[in-house]
């Protein structure tokens, strides 16, 4: 049960560590599935699933996605980059403490960069007013999973819409598909359909173990 709809491996605890609530023991270390391809999508998926959440937000798209998608290396791009019918374009770069910790928006005035640490501008005018309070909003201090029982309980969206993480789901898998296949890709966000690219839909779509159905 712990593969789920994939193909049957024998368990690795690498990538899958224990845990137990009683006694309480969290993971020892940070598991390993996100590296495997079966099970993740390195970090594409698993810090992407955090950063293309703000970034899509912070220009409007979070509802919506790219248009295309283009691999690094690919015709001389240096990072893997998304383009969206707004005119903006987003980059996937490495991680790298001196350049950045965050989402870094630029915009005709200047630009600012946002993390879960701390907001930085490249002006003092573009800095937001400082909090009334030390406590923060309702959605920075309410874990994700008791925010999801309450929105079910009450019949609400929780504070970030299943649509919109659907959407940051599929944009960071839209990557790795481009990343595989080694170049461009064109999605229509609005039939969550590739453009004319039978060999892309294949990678829609995954083989399931027998008992597992959509």
């Amino acid at each position: 049960m712990w593969l789920g709809p994939l193909e049957y491996f024998h368990y690795n605890s690498r990538l899958n560590p224990p845990i137990s609530l009683d006694p309480e023991q969290n993971e020892s270390y940070w598991a390993e599935w996100r590296y495997n391809k079966g099970l993740g999508g390195g970090y594409t998926t698993d810090w992407g699933a955090h950063n293309f959440d703000i970034a899509q937000w912070g220009i409007g798209m979070d509802k919506s996605g790219p248009v295309e998608i283009i691999p690094a290396g690919y015709a001389g791009t240096e990072f893997l980059t998304f383009k969206y019918d707004n005119g903006v374009v987003v980059t996937n770069e490495p991680f790298d403490e001196e350049k950045t910790l965050g989402i870094k928006f630029w915009g005709d005035k200047g630009w600012i960069e946002v993390s879960r640490q701390f907001y930085h501008a490249s002006d003092e005018s573009l800095m937001p007013p400082k909090a009334e309070t030390q406590g923060g909003r309702y959605e920075t201090r309410v874990p994700h999973n008791q925010n999801f029982i309450d929105a079910v309980k009450s019949n609400i969206d929780p504070i970030v819409p299943v649509e919109i993480g659907h959407s940051t789901c599929t944009t960071c898998n839209l990557g790795n598909i481009a990343i595989e296949l080694k170049r461009p890709v064109k999605w229509d966000p609005q039939t969550q359909t590739f453009v004319d690219d039978p060999e892309a839909t294949k990678y829609l779509t995954k083989t399931y173990s027998e008992g597992f159905s959509i």
